[in-house]
Formats: structure tokens, C-alpha cells, sequence
């Protein structure tokens, strides 16, 4: 694939980041930031589903984490890792997330979709492992997700 492919994607999870904070997150851990954005996959251009191998439909939701360490300047930079995790439903019922690795440049980010019934209450149990860290860093959120 082409580098190039990514940017509109990219693009749109650091926009939605910003612009819906109902919908974002994120968790310090000192030394590294994790943050997290959730959307239903209907937000997405259907260009932009098409070229980046993502469904686009009513029902599929997708999960964006970064995985963030503090710079000298004190902003922000992306840093490699794993990331994965679950889903659970309002009674416990899991659905493990298949993340995708996203590298455009030097930015790194982890998307993962799922499915969800309009306005379930889904709780994310996710951990991310910065490449070359000692520890995971376990992070917990609850979303709700309505049909457009």
C-alpha cells in the first residue's frame, strides 16, 4: 500500500479526536500517554472506508488508539507497540477487538472495528505495549454508539 492511502484516514480520527470529546479519550502513564477515540464507522467517507480496507455500515463501530510519548518539546509523538483488547456488552459479552497496525510516516496508530446494536453501552478493555517498555498500559472506557 501506499503511504499516501493513510493520510485522509489519519486526518479524520485526529479530527474527530478534537472535535467530539464525548467520543475520545486518553490516559497518562508518566512516561507514555494512550489515547483513544471511538466512532461509528458511518462517519468515514466511503473513499476513505474503501481505500483503508474498512467497513462502512450501520451497526460497525471503530476503535483508534495511540499510543503517545512525551517529547522534549512537550508535545506529543506517536511510538510503535501492540495494541488489543475487548468489548463487552451491557451482560458481559465479549467481542475481541482485531487491531490493525497504521503507519504513516512517523505516526503510528491502531484501529480496530466492531460490531454494536444501536445505543449499547460497550465497556473497551484495552492494553497497549509500547515497543521497548517494561510494563503494559491497561486502559478502560465505556461508549455508547447510536445509529445515524
Amino acid at each position: 500500500m501506499k503511504p499516501r492511502r493513510f493520510i485522509p484516514l489519519l486526518a479524520t480520527f485526529f479530527l474527530l479526536f478534537f472535535i467530539s470529546a464525548s467520543h475520545a479519550g486518553s490516559k497518562d502513564f508518566g512516561e507514555y500517554v494512550v489515547q483513544w477515540s471511538v466512532f461509528p464507522s458511518t462517519f468515514l467517507t466511503p473513499e476513505i472506508a474503501s481505500e483503508n480496507d474498512l467497513n462502512r455500515s450501520r451497526g460497525i463501530g471503530i476503535v483508534n488508539i495511540a499510543i503517545m510519548t512525551k517529547g522534549e518539546d512537550g508535545g506529543l509523538d506517536t511510538v510503535p507497540g501492540q495494541v488489543e483488547g475487548k468489548a463487552l456488552n451491557d451482560i458481559q459479552q465479549a467481542k475481541f477487538l482485531a487491531f490493525r497496525r497504521i503507519q504513516e510516516g512517523d505516526a503510528v496508530y491502531f484501529i480496530a472495528q466492531y460490531q454494536y446494536s444501536n445505543a449499547e453501552l460497550m465497556t473497551f478493555q484495552i492494553t497497549a505495549r509500547p515497543q521497548g517498555a517494561s510494563r503494559d498500559l491497561p486502559i478502560r472506557f465505556a461508549h455508547t454508539l447510536f445509529n445515524d
